[in-house]
């Protein structure tokens, strides 16, 4: 074949521009966005150090294109763990709720996660509804998986305390989280009847949720016997990296940070301090399931050994973060915060029994609309 005439290669090359043009016009694009603020009652109340919750409040994100597709997540921002605050997530998604109609998925999620730092938690609850839509490579089930869970105790008085974990280890759980930081000598004492009461059949994971000072963190670390703990989590505030690596090189078992591990550079950072063995990752600090998954790897990569689960997340969380943990982990999960609520939000309830999360194969959640409905106390719809 010759050479193509001028007019003739011109008007080609108009046809091929016109046909990516076709193209792009041709990707999906978000037509219907529900911004919802939920309300989920506790059974029983959850003690922090910084603050007693009744009530999670996530916020949820539904989403719909116009292939017909739909994805849904939440996330919940909790008071007094980081400067995030629920009204400046909420003002956050209904921002970019607005700007994201009739727009590309793949233009949306950059410029949420352009805006990251300005509200993570909003900004992953957006993010991972947009991957649910998409159905994430990480969502698909081929085979059944299985994730034990700790559980908190939350009994104070040594009796109590002994019919509590006698109920709990009937139940399947062997991994046990033991809040700190309030008063040295009487945290000492109660995990030492802890350890009695849970010998040679479960572990310990003991976490002062920022609450303690320098001071204070050394002389507990320095009064633990380590017999069956198998780490100690954020002894100090998460900015006071001087004062959590000092724990770390006195402490008789591993130091695990947690509130301070948002970025890749903040694991680096971890990875160099001695002592620290373990990062708790949770999704809702990450931005998307993928940047969760790279958080992982990098907490090994550094030496280090990955914990992961938000204990404030609602089931939907603790879905997407027990499909993380198929790739990724291999001790037990922290994302229970669905067991301490009332109500679910599957129809087909993520499924637990005997300490264990269980997926099996082509499991795929459906909200169970009437009981998210019930659960809302705030609801905005874009289209």
């Amino acid at each position: 074949m010759g050479p193509t005439a001028p007019g003739r290669g011109m008007a080609l090359v108009r046809m091929a521009a016109q046909q990516i043009m076709k193209g792009r016009d041709k990707l999906p694009a978000i037509t219907s966005i529900v911004l919802r603020k939920l309300a989920l009652p506790l059974i029983r109340p959850y003690r922090l150090s910084y603050r007693t919750f009744t009530t999670f409040e996530p916020f949820m994100v539904e989403v719909q294109d116009d292939s017909g597709r739909s994805g849904f997540a939440d996330a919940h921002i909790s008071p007094g763990s980081s400067l995030e605050t629920r009204d400046g997530g909420w003002a956050f998604l209904l921002r970019h709720a607005q700007a994201a109609i009739g727009r590309d998925i793949d233009d949306v999620m950059a410029d949420l996660l352009g805006d990251f730092e300005q509200s993570k938690v909003a900004t992953t609850s957006f993010v991972t509804a947009l991957e649910v839509l998409r159905k994430h490579p990480m969502l698909v089930l081929d085979h059944d998986s299985v994730h034990p869970l700790l559980t908190p105790v939350n009994s104070l008085e040594a009796r109590d305390i002994e019919q509590e974990l006698e109920q709990a280890i009937a139940e399947g759980f062997k991994t046990f989280k033991v809040k700190v930081g309030k008063d040295v000598d009487a945290d000492l004492a109660r995990v030492a009847v802890i350890q009695r009461a849970t010998a040679g059949k479960a572990t310990l994971r003991l976490d002062a949720n920022r609450a303690y000072s320098r001071a204070q963190a050394l002389a507990f670390a320095q009064g633990l016997n380590p017999e069956g703990i198998e780490l100690f989590e954020q002894p100090c505030e998460a900015d006071e990296w001087e004062a959590n690596g000092a724990v770390a090189a006195v402490s008789p078992v591993p130091l695990m940070l947690d509130e301070p591990i948002c970025t890749l550079d903040d694991i680096t950072r971890a990875g160099d301090m001695p002592g620290v063995g373990y990062c708790k990752l949770k999704l809702k600090r990450f931005g998307g399931l993928d940047r969760l998954r790279a958080g992982m790897d990098a907490v090994r990569a550094h030496g280090m050994q990955p914990v992961l689960g938000d204990g404030l997340g609602s089931e939907t969380h603790a879905w997407l973060e027990a499909c993380v943990a198929r790739h990724t982990l291999d001790n037990a999960g922290e994302f229970n915060g669905f067991l301490k609520p009332h109500s679910r939000l599957f129809e087909n309830p993520l499924p637990f029994a005997q300490g264990t999360i269980t997926l099996p194969a082509g499991y795929s959640p459906k909200l169970d609309l009437a009981t998210v409905e019930r659960l809302t106390a705030k609801s905005v719809t874009f289209r």
